[in-house]
């Protein structure tokens, strides 16, 4: 360190004449910033979709922000994602993230500004006794406070903040994200559960029908028509099936644990939200999905992986400027007041010095830890660019098992016509005896597995159109503008304001 006091112990009355050296040093510290500037990095995107000459697909209009309420029309949905939003305990995480990350980045810009390092003072009373003479009092009143600040001459400071506030913006591309996952996660739960539930039922119809053909098969036995082994056979089938339907409930309960999850609450707080009914939650017959040129505006995650580059390259910047002096101005100003005794009197001083510090020897360090961050932002670089990449394969893949899945989804239909159809057919043959009972029983396991497979592919579809829309990245837009404060519920607010009353400024 390298100190040099340009001016020292003057009256304070001529403080006043240093104001004039305060505001050039002040326009220095405004300096130069040592670069690179940051600009974007140059990404490959697509001018069309695989698929998009689909007649399903509408490529012309914007992904909707509310896309589950065009999509899908379902007033409990809709009840369930607004809960998932308020409650969801891994999005005020985020949110609270995004608010440490607000506050670093207002810490530096404070760090721009004078500082004032330290205050001092002293009140003292004294009373003085010499050779057993009692002497008068003598009253001490001292004040005085140390200023400092750092002159910004490389542009470093306004480098940090620059970063921090890029920070700031990748907090909240991360927030965001979370935001789109958690919708996208709660539609796919609850097309889950309702598909599920379709499924429970589609097993106790068969086992309705599988009970009837027992009932047969034992008539015809008791009749003597038939053999026990018809009998035999038909309760093994019905058996089966019905040990299907445990399964099924299990799982059910399993996606209601998974929703309450989402939606911040116990899994017994559900059961009032969920009486709904078993079916399938039907698509829309044509989507909307844009150009992939949204993609770099749509994707949280995209913005998120550009934010993190750009803080990145702030530093490259701050990195140069620690191979330069550093400059900084400061002073003291203090006051002494003694009343009584021999020394009686005011007395004003104050000290004024510019002073700079210089790392010299550091072996390569400084020029080292350059390399480090620019390295650093080369691979961020190709992060960055990997997740736009990756983020067209996610909207095609999604694409094309949404559309696929409706082809399988209309053959399955089919299928289970044509299955339901040779179940009654059988039925009345082995009634009138023109057929044998296992040709009966493989009607019946092939109608099962037929209507099973019917609403897999129904939920299949539906569950791919919210996985499209998960791709695109949609939905965080119903959010846009809030700050993180706001994007917390009262009563973690309330939390916080209970433990420190410095969050007033902030809520005013």
């Amino acid at each position: 360190m390298i100190r040099r006091k340009i001016l020292s112990l003057f009256r304070f009355e001529y403080l006043r004449k240093s104001l004039a050296l305060g505001a050039f040093s002040v326009f220095v510290g405004n300096g130069c910033m040592l670069g690179p500037d940051y600009v974007p990095p140059p990404v490959t995107v697509e001018d069309t979709w695989i698929y998009q000459n689909s007649k399903r697909v509408d490529i012309l209009e914007t992904v909707n922000p509310y896309w589950w309420q065009s999509a899908f029309a379902d007033p409990v949905l809709d009840d369930l994602v607004e809960q998932a939003i308020e409650n969801n305990l891994e999005l005020r995480s985020a949110a609270l993230r995004a608010l440490q990350a607000q506050q670093l980045l207002a810490i530096a810009i404070g760090n721009q500004y004078p500082q004032i390092q330290q205050i001092e003072g002293l009140v003292d009373r004294s009373k003085y006794v010499r050779s057993g003479i009692t002497g008068n009092y003598q009253s001490e009143y001292y004040l005085n406070f140390n200023l400092t600040w750092e002159l910004d001459m490389w542009g470093q400071l306004r480098r940090l903040v620059n970063s921090a506030a890029a920070d700031f913006e990748a907090s909240m591309a991360e927030y965001d994200g979370l935001l789109v996952s958690i919708i996208a996660q709660v539609a796919q739960t609850y097309i889950n559960i309702r598909t599920v539930k379709r499924r429970i039922q589609v097993a106790q119809e068969n086992i309705r029908i599988q009970t009837e053909g027992l009932r047969i098969a034992e008539v015809k036995f008791h009749a003597g028509e038939v053999s026990a082994l018809d009998a035999e056979q038909a309760q093994t089938l019905l058996s089966n099936t019905q040990a299907a339907v445990p399964a099924l409930e299990a799982t059910l309960q399993q996606f209601k644990n998974t929703l309450s999850i989402l939606l911040g609450m116990p899994p017994h707080s559900l059961n009032d939200l969920l009486s709904v009914p078993p079916t399938v939650p039907h698509v829309p017959s044509i989507i909307t999905i844009g150009m992939p040129q949204d993609l770099l505006r749509q994707r949280p995650d995209i913005r998120q992986a550009e934010r993190l580059l750009a803080a990145q390259g702030e530093l490259i910047g701050v990195a140069r400027a620690e191979l330069y002096p550093n400059f900084a101005i400061g002073g003291l100003i203090g006051a002494i007041d003694i009343r009584g005794g021999q020394l009686n009197g005011r007395s004003d001083a104050w000290d004024l010095f510019v002073e700079f510090d210089w790392n010299v020897f550091n072996y390569g360090r400084l020029r080292n830890n350059v390399r480090l961050q620019d390295a650093t932002f080369q691979q961020l670089v190709s992060d960055y660019q990997q997740v736009v990449l990756q983020a067209q394969v996610d909207v095609e893949n999604a694409i094309v098992a949404y559309l696929k899945s409706q082809e399988q989804q209309y053959f399955y239909n089919i299928a289970a016509m044509a299955s339901e159809e040779a179940v009654n057919l059988s039925m009345t043959q082995y009634v009138d005896g023109a057929i044998q009972f296992n040709t009966v029983i493989t009607t019946m396991v092939s109608n099962f597995t037929q209507q099973d497979l019917l609403v897999i592919a129904q939920g299949a579809v539906a569950a791919n159109l919210v996985q499209v829309y998960l791709s695109l990245g949609g939905g965080w837009q119903i959010q846009d503008g809030l700050t993180p404060l706001e994007l917390l519920p009262e009563e973690t607010i309330e939390d916080m304001l209970r433990r420190t009353h410095y969050w007033d400024k902030i809520l005013e």
